[in-house]
């Protein structure tokens, strides 16, 4: 079977993979050539050389990123819901040769609440602002990364940035209201005719919500896109608040926690 077909057996396709032979799998796609015109952006900002490096892919689609970051030598988890798309994303890393670097599972970003696994390189684009609990998929991942995230959300317009005050006075909370203050937009119904976006958070939200899961932002390659890095300065909320909640939240035993806190 020729690779003309297959590509259109496969259809449709979100990812222009451009393959080894030559053809292409979304040559007409309506962004252009996406996502390879947003890789050209990033790609100087993580190492070229990824070897021994654990990466996880989060909606990982037909696997572009996944086998760009396996071409500079990491071993690659994509994930994602779809598993159209993770049969599109088992193809692409077959015909690069990289079956036996990229493991691709269907799986919610949340379910690593209950693994072990850990990963120095987690690649977080585009899946952000589909979340309906956003700050619990951070959290969950602020404990899985060791070493940076490259992190891309839609947000809202600007630029503004503020030092975020320790503490703000409760008669005081107009603060709050300065287009600088962390925040993210929700979105009711639909944005682009999409019902799964729900929020666009501000460029300050986004920097101060990675700060407060322990990462310091150190670039922007692009609009929208981050590298983050774990600060050992900076404690997580997890560390400093109520992991409790947390537990709670990812469906764990917490009353020990809880224990622990009021003894103090």
């Amino acid at each position: 079977m020729s690779t003309e077909t297959e590509i259109k057996q496969l259809e449709p396709w979100f990812h222009n993979i451009h393959l080894p032979d030559g053809n292409q799998t979304a040559t007409d796609h309506f962004l252009g050539d996406f996502p390879a015109f947003k890789w050209k952006n990033i790609k100087d900002a993580i190492p070229e050389d990824l070897t021994g490096w654990k990466v996880l892919d989060i909606g990982c689609n037909a696997g572009f990123y996944s086998v760009e970051l396996a071409k500079r030598g990491a071993e690659v988890t994509g994930i994602d819901l779809d598993e159209h798309y993770l049969k599109q994303a088992r193809w692409t890393a077959k015909q690069f040769g990289l079956e036996d670097q990229i493991t691709f599972r269907q799986m919610q970003v949340y379910d690593f609440a209950h693994s072990e696994e850990k990963f120095d390189l987690v690649w977080f684009m585009g899946v952000f602002y589909h979340l309906r609990y956003p700050l619990l998929a951070m959290d969950i991942l602020s404990q899985k990364t060791t070493r940076m995230m490259v992190f891309q959300t839609l947000s809202l317009p600007g630029k503004e940035e503020m030092g975020v005050p320790e503490d703000v006075e409760f008669h005081k909370r107009e603060i709050m209201k300065s287009d600088a203050w962390p925040k993210m937009a929700f979105i009711e119904n639909k944005l682009a005719g999409d019902p799964t976006n729900w929020w666009a958070p501000n460029h300050q939200g986004i920097i101060s919500m990675l700060r407060s899961c322990g990462f310091k932002v150190t670039a922007m390659p692009e609009d929208e896109t981050y590298i983050a890095e774990k600060d050992e300065k900076l404690k997580s909320t997890l560390e400093t608040w109520n992991f409790s909640e947390y537990l709670s939240a990812v469906g764990k035993d917490w009353k020990k926690e809880v224990e622990k806190k009021t003894k103090k």
